[in-house]
């Protein structure tokens, strides 16, 4: 089979930085789509694919792609024979439109089977014929959330189109897209090689290009940002600050990166370092040094898109350009530090958190109150814990936040410290937004912590209060990520809180300002749901999560101690018989006439297997009455997995349900405590 390399280059005006992998991407995978459903299979009908990406330019490579797609037969059903024909043999009207779909006589049309048949055969077509109509499609399905156009054309793009690179081979596929003729010549750098580039042939894009000052290659470009900008960081004696979505946008940005090392003057230095960083990563796309202490260095790393015989000038332009931004922060820092922390509730309590739950000031009284509780409960210090609550939403009302409200936290630590609170207090103002994502840092103090859960409890309890629960998609006060943040903070930090109680407090806070009736169970029922997902992320049966939800833990420290005891559970070899048998004895009990008895008569026990049934599980009760005390799951169920024997020994010899009545209560007793052993860590019954 005859293959042949493809490129297909499209030539823009620059692409929005901060899509243009993701289109680069899309543009390769929805190509690769297109052979696919030509029957154009990798691997088979091509060796492979990349996508190459810079600021004015979206390309695909398929390497060793098939000149020619093979013919095929195609084998299309008609109408039944028995429909087809009538009782004199004479074709009907279902024959005649059969054919006629399949454009041929009915002589053609082969009869011998139950239906009707007719065999197309598709001959083989060259691919080269099919790449214009792939490539439009491809670029039509890119996601673009706003197409513009341009000139007098009806064309639409991301941006307006320059050029068109289409070659199989070294030939060029004639076609026309997106107003644009094929041909084989690119454009070089704008400024270093703006001169159109013929490309000989595919495998000769990326040189080609490179010899016109164009590293076309999205992965190799932003490699050689991260490996001088890390070069030049130590040479600095520092690390270099390098977000993953700042490289991909610095990498967007640049045909021929040269980075370059800058400087700002010390003294703003005394600002916060992370509003610094953050005008200079966010506006300028710099990247921040900092020292081996984690202090910011009074300099930063530019890349520029050309090769300057005197970078001088370009290190000078963008010294002149970031020194506005830092004296800006410079100048909102010293205003807010002429008053103290404390006195911008007064604003705040103009300003309002929901139109139904009161002001940003209230709800801070509320976190204040409700984080002294929790901060009691889980042995911080209820006093501390209050005071950072009712500071927690101070510095949305300063002026560091207003110009950079990523800082939100941040600005609150740095004023709670030059207004002389506790450190723990201080870091609160910073910890309460914690965890601020997946996998993210949670709150190093239980100051912190107290003040996390109580301003996310008093948001879940508030907004689900006035009936705006997330549906679907749509969750605009992010109640998901706020009972996931609730559950990572008390299990990962093995804080002890009963929600419920938690609850309750953060309920009769908001008095008459919310629907009370049910709502504890609501919000706690909605908290624990998040926790399935993170199960399953984890590896963990959804059985395992349903069995101890079952026995309706309110801790989520203790639900998640005794979904790990019963994932423990789950390997030993006993596991399977005993859920079965629990499965037997929940069923057995569900049908029991009235209240079933938990006290056993020893008189009563007349089989030599329920006696020894009976024994067996007064022994474990014993066993397991301090492990149940300490809450040693995982040993408790090991325990109670000696129990096998004897429940199998139970359901083969002993009939239950016994004609005589005191008897089969006196079995109802036994297995009631049977399953009341295993209750105390989980319902296994699920298990099976």
């Amino acid at each position: 089979m005859q293959a042949q390399d493809f490129l297909v280059e499209l030539g823009t005006e620059e692409l929005p930085p901060k899509a243009l992998k993701k289109l680069a991407e899309a543009f390769l995978e929805e190509i690769k789509a297109g052979l696919k459903k030509e029957g154009l299979h990798e691997g088979a009908f091509y060796q492979s694919a990349k996508f190459f990406a810079a600021p004015r330019r979206l390309a695909v490579y398929i390497e060793k792609l098939a000149e020619e797609k093979p013919g095929k037969e195609i084998q299309i059903d008609g109408p039944p024979v028995q429909a087809a024909f009538d009782k004199d043999g004479q074709p009907t009207k279902a024959a005649i439109g059969f054919a006629n779909k399949c454009g041929v006589e009915l002589d053609q049309l082969d009869t011998s089977g139950p239906k009707l048949k007719f065999t197309k055969h598709e001959a083989p077509q060259p691919v080269v014929e099919l790449l214009p109509g792939i490539v439009s499609a491809a670029l039509d399905a890119l996601p673009i959330p706003k197409r513009m156009r341009w000139g007098a054309r009806k064309t639409e793009f991301v941006r307006p189109t320059q050029w068109l690179v289409m070659l199989l081979g070294d030939k060029v596929v004639p076609c026309e897209i997106l107003s644009q003729q094929a041909g084989n010549l690119s454009r070089g750098h704008r400024f270093h090689h703006p001169d159109q580039v013929t490309i000989a042939s595919p495998a000769a894009y990326a040189e080609t290009l490179r010899s016109a000052h164009v590293i076309a290659d999205f992965a190799e470009r932003r490699e050689i940002i991260k490996t001088r900008v890390d070069a030049l960081a130590a040479e600095q004696q520092g690390t270099a600050i390098v977000p993953a979505d700042l490289l991909d946008e610095v990498t967007a940005l640049v045909e021929w990166p040269v980075p370059l090392v800058c400087s700002f003057e010390e003294r703003f230095l005394e600002v916060p370092q992370e509003a610094l960083i953050s005008t200079m990563q966010d506006n300028q796309k710099y990247f921040c040094l900092l020292d081996a202490a984690g202090k910011l260095l009074p300099r930063f790393i530019t890349v520029s898109n050309l090769e300057s015989k005197d970078p001088t000038q370009i290190v000078e332009g963008n010294e002149k350009v970031v020194r506005p931004r830092l004296t800006d922060a410079e100048f909102f820092f010293k205003q807010d530090k002429k008053q103290p922390l404390e006195t911008r509730n007064e604003r705040l309590a103009n300003v309002v958190f929901q139109a139904d739950l009161g002001s940003v000031f209230e709800k801070a009284q509320r976190v204040s109150s409700l984080a002294g509780v929790i901060a009691a409960k889980i042995g911080g210090d209820a006093e501390r814990a209050a005071r950072a609550g009712l500071l927690s939403k101070c510095d949305l009302a300063t002026e560091m936040v207003g110009e950079f409200p990523e800082l939100q936290g941040i600005a609150g630590y740095y004023y709670a410290k030059h207004d002389g609170e506790a450190d723990d207090v201080a870091l609160a103002l910073n910890e309460q937004y914690m965890p601020r994502g997946a996998g993210a840092e949670l709150p190093s103090t239980l100051t912190g912590a107290a003040v996390a859960l109580a301003d996310k409890i008093d948001t879940l309890v508030g907004i689900f209060g006035i009936g705006m629960l997330p549906t679907g998609s749509k969750d605009p006060y992010a109640l998901r990520r706020a009972a996931l943040g609730v559950l990572r903070i008390l299990i990962e930090k093995q804080l002890e809180l009963d929600l419920n109680a938690a609850l309750q407090a953060a309920v009769e806070q908001y008095g008459s300002r919310v629907k009370a009736d049910g709502l504890v169970a609501q919000v706690q029922d909605f908290i624990f749901d998040r926790l399935r997902a993170r199960y399953e992320d984890e590896g963990i049966d959804v059985a395992v999560y349903q069995s101890v939800r079952a026995v309706s833990p309110t801790s989520p420290l203790d639900f998640d101690q005794r979904v790990q005891a019963v994932q423990a559970f789950r390997r030993l070899p006993e596991a399977e018989t005993l859920a079965a048998a629990n499965k037997r004895v929940s069923n057995i009990l569900s049908k029991a006439e009235g209240v079933v008895a938990t006290e056993i008569n020893t008189a009563l026990l007349q089989e030599s297997a329920e006696q020894a049934l009976a024994s067996a599980v007064e022994a474990a009760e014993q066993a397991i009455a301090p492990l149940a005390a300490q809450r040693q799951y995982q040993p408790t169920l090991e325990r109670l997995a000696a129990l096998r024997e004897p429940v199998d020994a139970f359901f083969e010899q002993v009939l239950v349900n016994a004609d005589d009545p005191a008897v089969k209560a006196n079995r109802y007793a036994l297995l009631a405590r049977l399953r009341g052993l295993f209750l105390g860590v989980a319902d296994i019954s699920l298990l099976g």
